[in-house]
């Protein structure tokens, strides 16, 4: 049996691991952690810990694992570039799975991205995400990631080459560019299409999800997984053996 920590427990998606890990018979809540309680006294309690809270809570998270060894699993999203560093030094001294979406489908869409891209590389790319009104960061981690595949399989620069929206005169679009676009309304939980036009055609590539079990019941896939790997940073890619 896993002894598992949840982190940002009244969050929406703390409440879903909760449900994901009590109904999976192989592991069991046996701490919970909201930010301003002691992080260190949770840990000790526990195998493991899976993190759906702030990004600002990270670099206390990780060190608190590190110094007492316990693995992580970070689904987080919003971190900036020093804190996605802490990260990736943190996983020198523990396993550590990262992903901006523990969903077996979007994982399949991440993955057909990077195989359409390979094939579909001169045409018109863009990418549209919605989420609901409560989402605090935009572009949502898991189109960013999606931006990230596209950027590594064309050879273009996230930071020069995503283009966040349009507005005004903007002149003709540019072949090297990245169209990026986020709504926000109601309670959708999120949706993600990445969308390749050329002249006379379009594919498009759409994962929806209704609901925030599919993320969690994957992050709890994601931490059993991860019990005996060594150090080291990993995402939902290996967690589920795809390769290129």
């Amino acid at each position: 049996m896993m002894n598992i920590l949840i982190t940002g427990i009244s969050g929406r998606m703390g409440q879903a691991v909760k449900q994901a890990v009590e109904l999976n018979p192989a592991t069991q809540v046996t701490a919970t952690h909201d930010i301003g309680q002691d992080i260190a006294a949770a840990m000790q309690a526990a195998d493991i810990a899976i993190d759906f809270s702030f990004h600002g809570f990270t670099p206390e998270l990780l060190a608190t694992a590190v110094a007492q060894g316990k693995p992580l699993v970070i689904g987080t999203t919003g971190h900036t570039a020093e804190e996605k560093a802490a990260i990736q030094q943190a996983a020198k001294s523990i396993p550590i799975v990262f992903a901006s979406n523990y969903s077996i489908g979007v994982n399949t869409l991440f993955w057909l991205t990077r195989k359409a891209t390979r094939i579909l590389k001169d045409y018109d790319i863009e990418i549209i995400e919605m989420h609901h009104h409560h989402k605090l960061d935009a572009p949502s981690g898991t189109a960013r990631t999606l931006a990230e595949v596209v950027c590594e399989e064309t050879g273009l620069d996230y930071e020069k080459d995503v283009m966040h929206g349009r507005n005004g005169i903007v002149g003709a679009r540019p072949q090297a560019q990245i169209g990026m676009h986020s709504m926000r309304g109601g309670d959708v939980v999120g949706d993600h299409t990445v969308m390749y036009a050329t002249d006379g055609e379009r594919l498009e590539l759409t994962h929806k999800a209704s609901s925030r079990m599919t993320f969690s019941t994957g992050a709890v896939r994601a931490a059993l997984w991860l019990a005996d790997k060594p150090a080291g940073l990993y995402n939902m890619q290996d967690v589920l053996g795809f390769t290129d």
